[in-house]
């Protein structure tokens, strides 16, 4: 009897997914995604600053994988019927259903930002920004987190004619070791990146933001990298999700309201043995697929699923294209004073990303970076 496995979303979790779960016999694998292209998200920021990446069709990347491509959009989920909803009409029954729809930068919580602001979360809004900087003029960049650091020190580096303003509504580096913070300090001065820290910003303006306090930053361009959201299917299916909509899974990354679905990457909610709660990373994203196949194949040929094992090593940031900060980290991601930085840790880097894409086309190889 033949399994029908549909997987909803093709980044850094689903495609190794269905790519894993191909292999299997007696499987029927349908890998659906809204664009014909794999992007590779974690260089979106490179984008943005000019530099051209390499175009990376889904349905090549997918040729004699066994895989059945649709390049469509879910609308709904029918969890009784079993079955996926197409934009183009047409529906898909399965057997389980691998839930990979990622995320997306949150517009909607900050009043202004949809309007006026750019992100460096899609393709499309990453190359709108590159077209922006080549007028020149000041940039400001919301959010310090490692998306908002990386894309300031891209945009300062690449563009020097750029004046560019990073603003954070906390400390600056605060998930890293002194270490790490003085020298992600050195390198933004090296880069003439202004700093703003404990500056919330409450509304984005076509002509910068205003904080909290009612002070107005002037600014050509606002690059909001803080605050992410999920597509709401699982919700509106009445699937278990948590208060950011995350669809809640177990620790086989099965959901659990509906045992049909696994969740894997960005959109579900997954935890390590001890209940922490994994964060959203190609990092996490990519085991936690490997784990699901696992999980479905063996629950389906009868056997039992192995635990979950898990755990962090380290967090790369990229600074530039000549220099980088690996701050590693203990089991649970908490920083110790280990670094490294400069060229190496841009290598070490530059590495981990072309490892992540490496998994995309052999998705068994280790994925703990």
């Amino acid at each position: 009897m033949v399994t029908r496995i549909v997987v909803l979303g093709a980044g850094y979790s689903g495609q190794p997914a269905a790519r894993l779960l191909a292999r299997a016999r007696d499987v029927e694998v349908t890998l659906v995604n809204e664009r014909d292209q794999f992007v590779e998200r974690v260089r979106l920021h490179q984008l943005a600053a000019g530099e051209e990446l390499r175009d990376r069709p889904l349905t090549e990347l997918m040729a004699g994988t066994g895989v059945r491509v649709v390049i469509d959009r879910a609308t709904a989920i029918d969890p009784e019927a079993r079955s996926v909803v197409l934009a183009g009409g047409e529906t898909l029954p399965y057997d389980t259903l691998v839930y990979a729809l990622g995320s997306r930068m949150d517009v909607d919580s900050v009043p202004g930002v949809a309007d006026h602001a750019y992100t460096v979360a899609i393709a499309e809004e990453a190359a709108r920004l590159r077209a922006r900087v080549r007028a020149g003029g000041v940039v400001t960049v919301v959010g310090a987190g490692l998306t908002g650091i990386e894309s300031a020190t891209e945009l300062a580096e690449r563009n020097p004619e750029l004046k560019v303003r990073l603003v954070t509504d906390g400390a600056l580096g605060a998930r890293l070791s002194e270490k790490g913070r003085r020298h992600l300090r050195r390198t933004l001065d090296r880069l003439g990146v202004e700093v703003r820290e404990d500056a919330r910003v409450a509304r984005v303006r076509a002509d910068g933001v205003v904080l909290t306090g009612g002070e107005h930053i002037a600014s050509d361009m606002v690059v909001w990298t803080t605050g992410f959201t999920v597509p709401a299917l699982a919700e509106e299916a009445g699937l278990a999700v948590d208060r950011d909509g995350r669809l809640i899974v177990d620790e086989t990354a099965r959901s659990t309201s509906c045992p049909d679905v696994y969740g894997v990457g960005d959109a579900a909610a997954m935890r390590m043995p001890g209940g922490q709660e994994l964060r959203m990373a190609c990092a996490t994203g990519m085991p936690v697929a490997q784990l699901a196949v696992r999980a479905i194949l063996a629950r389906r040929d009868g056997k039992p699923v192995k635990p979950f094992r898990f755990r962090y090593v380290n967090q790369c940031i990229s600074l530039g294209r000549r220099d980088g900060l690996v701050q590693f980290v203990n089991r649970f991601d908490q920083p110790v004073e280990r670094v490294l930085t400069g060229r190496l840790a841009a290598l070490y880097k530059e590495t981990v990303v072309r490892s992540a894409f490496q998994v995309q086309r052999h998705p068994s190889l280790p994925t703990s970076f």
